[in-house]
């Protein structure tokens, strides 16, 4: 258990630049926050349901963050900030990172039963700051969700959703721009503390390979209007 905790713990590192040490993150609201749901959880599961809320009401109370007891969580789950709001049929894959203000919230039924309401993230999925994740749709592995965004349809694996109503960034090709890359998150799907500083220089070598063609693009632009044959004409 210790060691997973460490291994939770160098995940977040490597997603926030911020910490200097292991102690200091866990005293994040979102850790905090994700420690006494698994207590929470454990208590829903058990049918103590009251105790269950006690512990997500005291949650709420101390970290701004209300995850729903129901709510499913896979490992490695940070929140950067807080003020995010989880719901019950909500089901989180492995190293998934959301951002403050964030809703995964439900509909509601038409019968009036309940069910599955809530979205479905898969691993590796970023959701940024504000964006709203509505109904019992899916996220697939690897997508992520622009700040602000609100998501009521099933994403494809690796899309970046950006917009109201969310709608994929899509370039030359029908591929999906990775242009939402949140700070201090390296390009990758999957992250590795001891690869991140590679992992943030390969995202600005990406960057300036676009800045050098822009401007390669525009000086040949230039070029080929006072190209050599339009020179000798003029002499």
């Amino acid at each position: 258990m210790f060691q997973r905790l460490i291994t939770y713990l160098d995940s977040i590192k490597a997603r926030d630049p911020a910490p200097r040490s292991r102690l200091e993150i866990m005293l994040y609201p979102g850790v905090l926050a994700l420690g006494l749901h698994r207590v929470a959880h454990a208590l829903y599961r058990a049918e103590l349901y009251f105790l269950a809320r006690f512990v997500n009401h005291l949650s709420r109370m101390l970290t701004s963050i209300d995850i729903h007891p129901g709510a499913r969580i896979g490992r490695n789950f940070f929140i950067d900030h807080g003020f995010t709001v989880i719901g019950e049929t909500a089901e989180i894959g492995d190293n998934v990172t959301i951002y403050q203000c964030v809703t995964l919230g439900g509909t509601s039924p038409d019968n009036g039963v309940a069910g599955k309401r809530h979205p479905t993230l898969a691993d590796n999925v970023i959701i940024g700051s504000g964006a709203q994740v509505l109904g019992p749709i899916t996220v697939g592995i690897g997508a992520r969700v622009g700040a602000n965004a609100v998501v009521t349809k099933d994403v494809v694996p690796g899309a970046v959703m950006v917009g109201i109503p969310a709608r994929p960034t899509v370039i030359e090709g029908g591929r999906s721009e990775q242009s939402f890359v949140p700070y201090g998150t390296p390009c990758r799907d999957m992250f590795d503390p001891e690869t991140q500083k590679f992992e943030l220089l390969r995202c600005e070598l990406d960057q300036l390979r676009k800045e050098i063609a822009a401007l390669r693009a525009e000086r040949d632009g230039h070029g080929s209007a006072d190209g050599p044959g339009e020179l000798r004409d003029r002499a």
